[in-house]
């Protein structure tokens, strides 16, 4: 936590920082305090009882007076050069009366024990240098924005999306760059290395065998995404539906496969009904995402399916960066 906030204050008074401490049993909260006391024109300390990721998130985001905002997780950091080149695009942004919605910038996979660090950067599948709109979005297999990669206009996410992400729930990190969206005409995209995502450690919420003992809050997450999708389709631009549908698709994907990777009656039994919902809240997408080929190969039967749902499986995790 220290060292994310050591990285940020390299920003100066160009940024405010809401430092969450959700309920805390160690010293997070005196650590907060300090640097509200240290730091008192940059960071604030907000204390609340324990209510997970998303309560925390919800918090800072309704707390924030900035005119854009950026999650960042406590044991990730930032490149402080590319900060300075983020703060300088901000603010010239935040004097314009049509000010980008949404700015994408690269992250890394800073994997624990891993030499050469993998960047995901989108280079070679966004405009660089200039506005652009959905239109101009043609991500691959394999390409989806993260949290890490987004800063949102804060009007977009608080005034018009009015995000309010689930107390008590990992993975809420998906709603959070999926519901906004609908919103987010005016897109830029930085290509910078910004924001390190640190990942390896055996009790992190993406290992996976802890998102599959957290299944249940996976398929929470999963529900609401698919509940959204199923509400909002029809009103979206096209080319924006289609890359929702796309992140949908994955992971529901990752549900699936968590699921099949366990293999107990309860799990099977859980994969049948996250199908099942799917199918009753939307006949079209059911369709589309059953026969789609990640749908076709995690419902395979018996033998084929399963190694099928393994192969299926290694792609979805390079895919959803889980370890």
């Amino acid at each position: 936590m220290e060292h994310a906030i050591e990285t940020l204050l390299t920003g100066g008074e160009r940024l405010e920082i809401l430092l969450v401490d959700d309920g805390s049993k160690d010293n997070t909260a005196q650590i907060a305090d300090d640097y509200e006391q240290r730091y008192p024109e940059i960071v604030r300390a907000l204390h609340q009882e324990n209510g997970g990721h998303g309560k925390a998130v919800t918090t800072g985001l309704h707390a924030a007076t900035g005119f854009f905002v950026k999650v960042v997780d406590s044991d990730d950091w930032v490149d402080e050069n590319a900060l300075r080149e983020i703060l300088d695009f901000l603010e010239k942004e935040s004097l314009k009366k049509d000010a980008v919605d949404m700015l994408i910038s690269n992250f890394i996979y800073d994997k624990q024990g891993v030499k050469h660090k993998k960047a995901m950067e989108y280079s070679s599948f966004l405009p660089t240098d200039r506005v652009f709109s959905w239109d101009e979005v043609h991500f691959p297999l394999g390409k989806y924005l993260l949290m890490h990669s987004v800063i949102y206009r804060r009007d977009v996410v608080v005034g018009q999306a009015q995000l309010e992400l689930p107390h008590h729930t990992f993975y809420v990190d998906n709603l959070y760059v999926f519901e906004p969206l609908r919103y987010v005409k005016n897109i830029y995209y930085l290509d910078v290395n910004f924001y390190h995502y640190f990942i390896g450690r055996d009790d992190q919420s993406v290992n996976e065998q802890v998102m599959i003992g957290r299944i249940d809050q996976q398929l929470k997450v999963n529900r609401l995404m698919i509940n959204f999708y199923a509400k909002n389709e029809a009103q979206l631009d096209p080319a924006l539906a289609n890359y929702m549908f796309r992140y949908l698709e994955i992971i529901t994907t990752v549900s699936s496969i968590l699921l099949l990777k366990d293999g107990s009656k309860e799990s099977l039994r859980k994969k049948t009904a996250l199908w099942n919902y799917i199918k009753r809240k939307d006949t079209h997408l059911y369709r589309e995402l059953r026969w789609g080929l990640f749908g076709t190969g995690v419902n395979l039967p018996w033998k084929l399916g399963r190694k099928t749902a393994l192969g299926v499986y290694k792609l979805a995790r390079k895919m959803y960066g889980f370890n």
